[in-house]
This record gives C-alpha cells, structure tokens and sequence, in this order.
C-alpha cells in the first residue's frame, strides 16, 4: 500500500516499528543512561520493560560498551554517544535503518569504527541501510551507491 495512502496513526506506527533512524548528532536523551536510551523506544512500543532490558544489553554488548551502559550521554565520547543511537535504531528491529550522516560529527577513526559498527550490526539484522554521507572514503565500501547530482539521482 502506498505511504500517502496511510493514516496519520498508520504512518507512525510504520515509523515505529519498522524504521529505526540515526541522525548525525546522536539525539540521546540526556537525563537517561546509555541503556534507558536503548529501552525507552521499546517501551514505547510495547515491548515488556524485562525484555527491553534484555534486548538494550545485547546491543549494548554488541557496540562494546558494556561498561558504559550505566553512565548518562554527558559522560560518553562522541563515538560512544552515536553507538548508542545506532544501538537505539535498533533496538525494535526494524525492517530498514536510515542513517543521516551517521559518522559527520566524528574524527576519522572513531567515523569508521563506528561506520563498521552500523554495517555489521545492519548486514547482521538482515535489514536495508540507507545511509546518506558525503564521505567518500565511506561511500565508496557501500554496497550501492546513488549521488544527487544537479537534481538527478545517479548510480556510481
């Protein structure tokens, strides 16, 4: 069914369950720890507090910050910070994960640390990634690649 065909409702619970989004600046909420920010989407949608908890751990394991998972976003670095939002995008598994400059606000190391984080992590969920970035160092280990140029989306 199209998307301009849905309910307002039905769109948000598209949004909810099968999209998962990072954003180039990590949007974490800041009065929670790293885990809280792993659970609180899926409580929202649904899903029991104890096997939130269970499904923020593994990924918290799965970014390699286990002993971080109790600190608040203010204590982390950046990477830690956006590998927790990508842990956080995927934390409902969704269907798809669209990544707005994932890696933009990051030193060229931790940007690829990461970057390899969100592709393993992606490729192991089984799920599309669409990753905007105007690194082409990044671009280029893509699996397709499309540029906007002068209004027209070509492929490499």
């Amino acid at each position: 069914r199209p998307a301009g065909s849905l309910s307002e409702a039905e769109r948000t619970l598209v949004r909810r369950s099968d999209l998962g989004f990072v954003y180039q600046y990590h949007h974490l909420l800041a009065e929670f720890t790293a885990l809280e920010n792993i659970v609180i989407p899926q409580l929202i949608a649904g899903i029991s507090r104890s096997h939130a908890r269970i499904r923020a751990s593994e990924l918290i394991s799965a970014m390699g910050l286990e002993a971080r998972a109790s600190h608040r976003p203010a204590r982390l670095s950046g990477g830690e910070q956006q590998r927790i939002a990508i842990a956080r995008a995927l934390a409902n598994a969704p269907k798809i994960l669209l990544a707005d400059e994932p890696t933009g606000n990051l030193d060229p190391g931790t940007a690829d640390e990461v970057f390899q984080l969100l592709m393993s992590q992606a490729r192991g969920a089984g799920l599309a990634a669409l990753i905007a970035t105007h690194n082409p160092v990044l671009a280029a280990r893509m699996d397709r690649v499309l540029r906007l140029e002068d209004g027209v989306l070509l492929e490499r």
